[in-house]
C-alpha cells in the first residue's frame, strides 16, 4: 500500500527523489501582507531533511516570511505522466555571509561544475551576504498520474469502478 499523502515519508519515494535531485525550478507559495497568495520560481538544494533557497536580501518574500513563514512549495516534471511533488512547511530566514553552500550547490546542479562556480562568483560580486531560506517539510504530497492522482480524480475513479 502506498504512503498516505501528507506523510514526510513520501520524501524516500523514487519519484520525489528524482524530483529533489532535478534542474526543475521549484514554485514558491507565500502569503503578502495584504492576505494575496504569491507564487515563484526558485532554485533549491534538498539537504536530506530541509529544502534551501537562497535568495537576495532585497527580496520581496523576505519582507513577509519572516512573519507568516508558512510556505508550499511545489516540483513539477514537464513530461506526461506529470510527476508533482508538493511540500509545506515553515520557512526560517537567516542572513549569511557570502552564498549559502546550498545556493553554490543548486548552481552546479542546475548548470554544470564549472558554469555553477563561476555563476556563484558573480553572484559573490554582487553582495557580500544572501539570505538562506529553509523549509523543513511537514506535510508532503506526491502525484504521480500513474499510481497516485489528485484527491477528486481518485474517489471519481474509486466510484467508477464501484458502478462498474
Amino acid at each position: 500500500m502506498p504512503t498516505k499523502q501528507g506523510a514526510v515519508a513520501l520524501l524516500n519515494d523514487p519519484v520525489a527523489q528524482k524530483l529533489l535531485h532535478s534542474t526543475i525550478p521549484a514554485r514558491l507559495a507565500y502569503t503578502w501582507r495584504d492576505g494575496t497568495p504569491r507564487v515563484v520560481p526558485i532554485w533549491f538544494h534538498w539537504t536530506g531533511e530541509e529544502i534551501v533557497l537562497g535568495t537576495p536580501l532585497l527580496a520581496p518574500k523576505l519582507k513577509v516570511l519572516p512573519q507568516n513563514a508558512q510556505v508550499a512549495l511545489t516540483i513539477d516534471s514537464n513530461d506526461y505522466p506529470w510527476k508533482t511533488l508538493l511540500i509545506r512547511g515553515t520557512a526560517q530566514v537567516e542572513t549569511v555571509d557570502g552564498v549559502a553552500p546550498e545556493y553554490a550547490a543548486a548552481a552546479e546542479r542546475y548548470f554544470d561544475a564549472e558554469q555553477g562556480q563561476a555563476w556563484v562568483e558573480q553572484v559573490r560580486a554582487m553582495s557580500s551576504q544572501m539570505a538562506r531560506v529553509a523549509i523543513r517539510p511537514e506535510w508532503v504530497g506526491l502525484l504521480d498520474f500513474e499510481t497516485r492522482f489528485p484527491s477528486a480524480l481518485e474517489r471519481d475513479m474509486e466510484r467508477s469502478r464501484a458502478g462498474a
